[in-house]
């Protein structure tokens, strides 16, 4: 069990806060995916020609594709220590730890929704959630 819970005023005020975050998170892992296929390229390019100064190139987009992850790592964790659980990167799915009718309940939010309007049982994933 999750030591915070939130209200759903206090879950409303991260919204904002939450969709920049992923907002720059899917823009870092739009550069990662960029950089992914540039190494597979430069790869392939390797097996047909051999090296030379195509494996510097891939150890710098290596390197800069790791400096991008641990920058998504860091706003995820960002999030994290909030106490919002993130349940997707992918769908920016987030769930508040919260306390209705005396048991524990999660207050969903997800991107492209302008407020928290659903809850749904601990148990039970986006599929369970119901209006406020």
């Amino acid at each position: 069990m999750n030591n915070r819970y939130f209200t759903l005023e206090e879950a409303q005020g991260y919204v904002i806060w939450l969709a920049d975050k992923f907002e720059a998170i899917e823009s870092l892992e739009s550069k990662i995916i960029d950089l992914k296929e540039k190494i597979q390229n430069l790869q392939n390019g390797i097996n047909l020609n051999g090296g030379g100064s195509v494996v510097e190139q891939i150890t710098n987009y290596s390197r800069e594709r790791d400096d991008i992850s641990k920058l998504v790592d860091e706003n995820i964790q960002s999030i994290h220590e909030k106490g919002i659980l993130v349940k997707s990167i992918e769908h920016a799915l987030v769930d508040f730890p919260s306390i209705r009718d005396d048991r524990e309940v999660y207050l969903c939010w997800h991107s492209g929704e302008e407020e928290i309007r659903y809850w749904h049982e601990i148990n039970v994933g986006f599929s369970g959630r119901q209006e406020l």
